[in-house]
């Protein structure tokens, strides 16, 4: 397969580097310490379009295929991967609205979502369900035209901007567990939707990581997403699918990251009257790191290929999301090694990446679980691997 990107995609990239050089990385690290919001990022994202990646043109989205999608996550990982992290939810939720939703609420959301007017997120995660969706207790009991919810949900990004946020309910108790699941747009202005708390984080810091409590909240039936009950695991699958990608371009882009700071670095440090960059054990370290990154972008673009195709791409996507994470995870500790004691000082961008670098090796389903699903379509015989 030919990996060479179109000119339209080359431009797409020099823009948003050209953004990244100039609005992200010269205020990341000042920002991230101080916990400062993002605000002013977040309003060029929106100028540029980014939160309609995933919307359709018809809804004034850009429509954009999947390489181009990673790409835009890849460089802005690069630069700050919490600042991914608005437009990656966002994204995900809008994909799945425009995949699955009503006529109504596609007119009703996505041209509003796609200018970043409104933003969104999605509401799968619980305090006792994280890779088992299945194990969900948040419920929703029909009353007439409304649906009564109840429970909590732990993780959301974007949860005090999101309108509507997407919520992951049983709509019964029926067996099997995912037959009864169902995905309800729910409006944050309703009386008992209340966000308990912000989550402490090692990393992934500049946007917010909520606790979400739905207390009786009554929600209309006609946010039922796609007007089917029993439909949510499968919703939520689909979307996962493009989640993974998105997960796997941003480790790219820290690792990316890590090995630039780290080649910079060892041609300016200095150690028995040479640079370090001339020790042959600082150059296995490079050899190492660029071959590795180059194998996770080329995994990640194939991933992304396949899913322009319109097939199903679990085993894609969950290799691209395996192997992008493990590099980022060992491209952030060799890029401190590299930097010695520098490395663990705040005043170096290694120590952020290396903070940042394990969440994707967690979110969007454990590396132990992509590995699973790797191995039961290899086994099934719906995966394969070769031209």
């Amino acid at each position: 397969m030919d990996f060479e990107l179109t000119e339209e995609q080359k431009d797409f990239r020099a823009a948003l580097r050209a953004f990244v050089e100039k609005e992200i990385i010269p205020v990341a690290t000042e920002w991230e310490h101080s916990g400062r919001y993002p605000t002013e990022i977040v309003d060029k994202m929106k100028q540029m379009g980014l939160f309609g990646l995933s919307v359709p043109e018809e809804y004034g989205g850009l429509g954009a295929d999947m390489v181009s999608f990673a790409l835009v996550f890849e460089e802005i990982a690069r630069g700050w991967m919490g600042v991914a992290g608005t437009i990656g939810s966002h994204a995900l939720a809008c994909w799945m609205i425009a995949r699955h939703g009503t006529d109504e609420q596609k007119r009703a959301h996505l041209p509003d979502l796609a200018s970043g007017a409104r933003r969104t997120g999605i509401a799968l995660t619980e305090p006792g369900a994280g890779t088992d969706l299945q194990g969900i207790q948040t419920r929703a009991v029909r009353d007439a035209d409304h649906y009564i919810v109840t429970g909590t949900k732990t993780w959301i990004t974007n949860a005090r901007h999101a309108d509507p946020l997407p919520v992951l309910v049983k709509t019964s108790v029926e067996k099997p567990a995912h037959r009864g699941m169902s995905v309800l747009l729910v409006d944050p202005s309703s009386p008992g939707f209340g966000i308990s708390r912000d989550l402490p984080k090692l990393g992934y810091k500049g946007t917010e990581t909520c606790e979400v409590v739905l207390d009786e909240v009554r929600v209309p039936v006609s946010a039922l997403l796609g007007g089917v009950e029993g439909r949510g695991m499968q919703q939520v699958l689909g979307g996962l699918e493009m989640g993974r990608i998105n997960i796997a371009a941003r480790a790219v882009g820290v690792a990316q990251a890590a090995y630039d700071a780290a080649l910079a670095y060892s041609r300016e440090r200095t150690a028995f009257g040479q640079p370090i960059s001339d020790f042959q054990a600082i150059q296995l370290k490079l050899a190492d790191m660029a071959t590795e990154i180059q194998a996770a972008r080329l995994l990640t673009y194939w991933a992304a290929s396949q899913a322009d195709t319109g097939k199903r791409v679990d085993m894609e996507a969950g290799m691209a999301k395996y192997f992008a994470s493990e590099v980022a995870l060992k491209a952030s500790l060799e890029a401190m090694r590299i930097h010695g004691g520098y490395g663990y000082s705040q005043e170096f961008v290694v120590e952020r990446l290396y903070r940042d670098a394990p969440l994707m090796a967690i979110g969007e389903g454990t590396n132990d679980v992509q590995r699973m699903v790797i191995a039961r379509a290899l086994v099934s015989g719906k995966g394969r691997i070769g031209w």
